[in-house]
C-alpha cells in the first residue's frame, strides 16, 4: 500500500505541475471565446489516442482505487505531451456512488470472444408488456461508500492536488441522453420497427425514460448536488455565458451548466422520426441547462434544421460519416461546428501526411465561415506508434496556419 501511495504521489506532483502551467490559462481563454462564438483559430482536441497501446499506460498499483487514479495521471501526462489544446484541470474527481444505476432490468451481454471485445446485447424489453418491468429512477447517493473513497484519496494525495467530489446524478451523458438506453433496452433494430408497427408503445417507452431522467435531475438540483465540475460538452466546457468548471462548488442550477446529448442509435432514422421519437423527449431535459452540445458519432447532415429547436444549442458534432461542406453551410456562424475527421484516415492505419493534409485542408476550407474545432476521437489503434498522434497534432497545426488566414 505504501508503494502504491508513493507511485500515486509522484504522478500527482507531475500532473499538478502541468496544471499550473501558464499554457492552461491561454487555452481556457481560447475555449471560452470559441464556445461563445467569438473569432479564434480552429482549436484541436485529442479525445482518444489508443492509450492501451502506449507503453506509458502500464499501471503498477495493486489497490483498485489507487490504480484507477494512477491511470488517470499517466494518461494525462502522456496526453499533455501531444500538445493539443486540451485543458488540464488542477483537480481529480471522485464520482459519488449512486444507489441506483440503470432501469431495474438486467441488460445481458453475449461476447463473441474474450470479454472486452465485441458483444450482442440481450435486450430486456422483448414485448410491450415488458415496459412494466422498468423501475422509476431516483437520485440517491451511498454516502458512506462515497465518503470512504474521498477520504482514502484525500489522505493519499489531497495535499498535492484538490479532490473534487462529483455528486451530480447518474443519469447524464450516455445514461441520460435517452437514445443510448433505448438501444440497450429495446435494441436499434426493434425500436426502428416499432416506429411503424407499434408507435404508441414506443412513445410510452421513450416518455418513461425522459420523465425518469427529468425526475432525477430535479431531485439532484433540489438536494444541491449539481456542481461546477459537472459541465459536459465533449470538449472543453468553457463559455463566457457560464461559470467556469470548478471543484467542489455544489448547489448550482442546471441553467449554469453545459449539457451533452447524442443520438448515435438514430443515425439511420429519418429527421422526422428522429424528431418525433427522440428529440421531442430530449428537449424537456435540455431546456433546463445553460448551453447544449449535441451529437457524437451519428451523421447529423440532414438534421441541422431539426436541432435548431434546442433553444440553448451551442455545439453540433460533424461526424466522420457526415457531409462536412453541407453541415458547414447549414451551421454557418450560428453554432460551433465540432469537426471530427475519421481516425482511420488520420492516424489508425499508417501515417500518410499527404492524405491527412488533403482531407483536413478540404474540410477546413469548407468550414471557413464557421466557428470550428477539430476533435480526434475513437482512436482504437495507432499500430503501437507512440509518436503518431503527436505528429498528427503538429501537422494539423501546420494545416490550420496555411488554411486559416
Amino acid at each position: 500500500m505504501n508503494k502504491d501511495k508513493t507511485i500515486l504521489r509522484d504522478l500527482a506532483q507531475r500532473y499538478a505541475a502541468i496544471c499550473a502551467s501558464p499554457t492552461q490559462k491561454i487555452r481556457r481563454d481560447l475555449w471560452r471565446k470559441h464556445n461563445s462564438l467569438k473569432e479564434t483559430r480552429p482549436l484541436i482536441y485529442v479525445r482518444a489516442f489508443a492509450w492501451p497501446e502506449m507503453p506509458e499506460s502500464k499501471c503498477v498499483c495493486k489497490d483498485s482505487l489507487f490504480r484507477q487514479y494512477e491511470d488517470f495521471f499517466r494518461r494525462r501526462l502522456f496526453w499533455d505531451s501531444l500538445n493539443d489544446d486540451s485543458v488540464f484541470e488542477p483537480w481529480v474527481t471522485v464520482q459519488a456512488v449512486h444507489r441506483q444505476a440503470g432501469w431495474g432490468v438486467e441488460i445481458g451481454r453475449h461476447y463473441s470472444g474474450e470479454e472486452g471485445g465485441s458483444y450482442k446485447i440481450d435486450y430486456p424489453l422483448k414485448t410491450s408488456e415488458d415496459l412494466k418491468k422498468l423501475a422509476v429512477p431516483s437520485h440517491e447517493i451511498d454516502e458512506p461508500k462515497t465518503a470512504a473513497n474521498v477520504e482514502r484519496l484525500q489522505e493519499a494525495i489531497g495535499d498535492l492536488v484538490t479532490i473534487n467530489l462529483d455528486r451530480a446524478p447518474f443519469y447524464r451523458m450516455w445514461e441520460g441522453d435517452i437514445s443510448t438506453y433505448l438501444g440497450r433496452l429495446r435494441g436499434i433494430e426493434n425500436f426502428m420497427a416499432d416506429m411503424y408497427d407499434n408507435p404508441a408503445w414506443l412513445h410510452s417507452l421513450v416518455k418513461f425514460i425522459s420523465a425518469g431522467v427529468l425526475k432525477v435531475h430535479a431531485e439532484a438540483e433540489a438536494a444541491g448536488d449539481w456542481g461546477l465540475g459537472a459541465h459536459e460538452n465533449q470538449a472543453m466546457p468553457y463559455a463566457e455565458e457560464l461559470s467556469d468548471p470548478a471543484p467542489n462548488v455544489n448547489g448550482v442550477k442546471r441553467r449554469q451548466l453545459w449539457a451533452f446529448m447524442a443520438a448515435q442509435e438514430f443515425t439511420g432514422v429519418s429527421p422526422a422520426m428522429h424528431n418525433e421519437f427522440l428529440l421531442q423527449y430530449q428537449l424537456p431535459i435540455l431546456r433546463h441547462f445553460g448551453l447544449v452540445a449535441y451529437g457524437c458519432c451519428e451523421d447529423l447532415t440532414r438534421k441541422i434544421d431539426m436541432l435548431r429547436q434546442i433553444p440553448n444549442l451551442r455545439r453540433i458534432a460533424v461526424a466522420p460519416a457526415a457531409d462536412v461542406a453541407l453541415c458547414a453551410e447549414q451551421i454557418g456562424r450560428d453554432y460551433v461546428l465540432s469537426y471530427r475527421p475519421s481516425p482511420a484516415d488520420m492516424v489508425s492505419y499508417n501515417f500518410d501526411a499527404a492524405r491527412i493534409r488533403k482531407i483536413i485542408s478540404r474540410d477546413l476550407k469548407a468550414c471557413r465561415r464557421c466557428h470550428v474545432d477539430i476533435t480526434l476521437k475513437d482512436v482504437e489503434t495507432v499500430e503501437k506508434d507512440p509518436a503518431r498522434v503527436r505528429r498528427w497534432v503538429q501537422l494539423t497545426r501546420e494545416i490550420i496556419s496555411e488554411v486559416w488566414r
